[in-house]
């Protein structure tokens, strides 16, 4: 996963992996899926990032612990 944040367009791009994109949707507005030809989500673009984030220049990654 990659996630990269665009000050210059203020776009936040989230890649979930690595295929070419086949289509895409704003279901919501501003908020962009797009699709590989399975029809799985490979990323997620975020218009208006300044706006829908606190700050989207700092990223926080956390690994949920499974209970035994």
């Amino acid at each position: 996963m990659k996630i990269k944040y665009d000050s210059d367009v203020d776009i936040i791009r989230i890649t979930l992996k690595d295929a070419e994109i086949e289509d895409s949707d704003e279901e919501i507005p501003g908020i962009i899926l797009d699709f590989d030809s399975s029809q799985n989500v490979i990323g997620i673009e975020i218009l208006q990032a300044s706006q829908r984030i606190d700050n989207p220049q700092a990223i926080e990654y956390m690994i949920a612990q499974r209970k035994p």
